[in-house]
C-alpha cells in the first residue's frame, strides 16, 4: 500500500450533459438548457412526450453514474490513491461547478477535466472545459482537459465491433449508417467537430471491412454492407443544421431501394438515453416501419470497460508518475 499525500492528489471531473431525475425536473431542465428561457407550452409537452415513452424520465443519470464508477475504478487500478472523481453536468445538478467545488474541497492539487463525448466540438466539448477552467481558477487550482478521445483504439474496435453484431440478421443489402448529433450550420465553419466523426466513421468501417457507399464499383458489391454518414435529434430551432438527418436519409433509401436494410451506429452517442432510446428505437424504428426498410442499430458503450480503461489509461497519461512514501 502507498499514501498519496493530499497536495499530490489530482481532480478529475467527468461531464456529462445532465438529464432530469423526475418528470418534476423536465420544464426547469429545459429551461436550463434554452439559456434561461421557459420552454413553450408546446415545446414542453413534445419533451415530455419523449420521456413519457421510456418511463417518464430517461435512463442517463444512471448510465452516467455507471461510466462515472468505471472510470474511477481504472483509475484506481493504474495510481492507487492519486485520483479523486466527481461528477459534474452541463444541464442538471450535480453541475460542473459543483464537481470542481467538491473536489477542491478534497484539497487536490490541480483538475483534469473529460468529457462524455468521444469527438470535440467548441460549441459542445469546448463549453465544458471552458466551464471546468473557469471554475477551478476561482478554486485557485490548475486545469487541463482530455478534448477528445474518438481516436482511442479501443473505442474504434467497440465501434467496428458493434457494428458487426448488428449486421447479423439484416439483409446483405444493408447500409450502416454512422450517426450523431447534429449541431448548427453557424458553429461548425472551421469546427473539427464533422472531420473527428468521418475520421472515426472510416475507421471503424474498416476494421469492420465495409466499404463506402459513394466507391462501391460493380453490380456485385451491392450486395456488400456499405457505410455513410448522417445526423440526428437537430434542435427546434429555425436556423439550419447539419444534415442529412438520419430520418431523411431512411425514406430516402427506401424511395430509391437502393438498400434493404438500415444500420444506425450512432456513434456520437455514449450511453442509452433520450437521443438513442427515443430518436432511434422509437422514431427511426417508426419511419422505417412505414417505408418498408429493415432498420436496427448497434449498441452503445454504456460502461464498457475495455474502452473506459483506455480513457482512463489516457487522463492518467496527463499525471506523471513518481514515488510516493509508504503508508503506515
Amino acid at each position: 500500500m502507498s499514501a498519496v499525500p493530499a497536495d499530490r492528489r489530482v481532480g478529475v471531473v467527468v461531464m456529462a450533459y445532465g438529464t432530469p431525475a423526475t418528470p418534476a425536473d423536465v420544464e426547469p431542465y429545459y429551461t436550463h438548457i434554452r439559456r434561461g428561457r421557459p420552454p413553450t407550452p408546446e415545446q414542453l409537452a413534445n419533451l415530455q412526450m419523449r420521456y413519457d415513452a421510456l418511463g417518464g424520465t430517461s435512463t442517463l443519470a444512471a448510465r452516467t453514474a455507471e461510466q462515472v464508477a468505471t472510470i474511477t475504478a481504472a483509475l484506481e487500478r493504474l495510481q492507487p490513491g492519486r485520483f479523486v472523481v466527481a461528477l459534474g453536468q452541463k444541464h442538471a445538478a450535480p453541475f460542473i461547478e459543483d464537481g470542481v467545488a467538491a473536489l477542491a474541497a478534497e484539497g487536490v492539487s490541480s483538475v483534469i477535466g473529460v468529457v462524455l463525448a468521444p469527438h470535440f466540438s467548441g460549441f459542445s466539448v469546448g463549453e465544458y472545459q471552458a466551464r471546468v477552467a473557469a471554475a477551478a481558477a476561482e478554486a485557485g487550482l490548475t486545469a487541463t482537459g482530455i478534448e477528445r478521445w474518438h481516436d482511442l483504439a479501443e473505442y474504434r474496435t467497440f465501434l467496428a465491433g458493434a457494428v458487426a453484431v448488428g449486421l447479423r440478421g439484416l439483409p446483405a443489402r444493408t447500409e450502416v449508417v454512422f450517426t450523431a448529433h447534429s449541431l448548427p450550420e453557424r458553429v461548425l465553419a472551421g469546427d473539427p467537430y464533422p472531420d473527428e466523426l468521418r475520421a472515426s466513421a472510416e475507421a471503424a468501417a474498416a476494421l469492420a471491412k465495409i466499404r463506402h457507399r459513394g466507391i462501391i464499383d460493380g453490380p456485385s458489391s451491392l450486395e456488400d454492407p456499405r457505410w455513410s454518414m448522417a445526423w440526428q435529434s437537430a434542435g427546434a430551432t429555425p436556423e439550419p443544421w447539419r444534415g442529412p438527418d438520419i430520418l431523411e436519409v431512411i425514406r430516402d433509401r427506401a424511395n430509391t431501394h437502393e438498400v434493404a436494410g438500415i444500420l444506425v451506429c450512432p456513434q456520437g452517442f455514449v450511453s442509452d438515453h433520450l437521443e438513442v432510446a427515443y430518436d432511434l428505437d422509437i422514431e427511426a424504428q417508426r419511419i422505417a416501419d412505414e417505408v418498408g426498410i429493415a432498420f436496427a442499430r448497434t449498441r452503445v458503450l454504456n460502461d464498457d470497460e475495455t474502452v473506459l480503461a483506455a480513457l482512463a489509461a489516457r487522463i492518467a497519461a496527463l499525471v506523471p508518475l513518481s514515488p510516493v512514501a509508504p503508508a503506515r
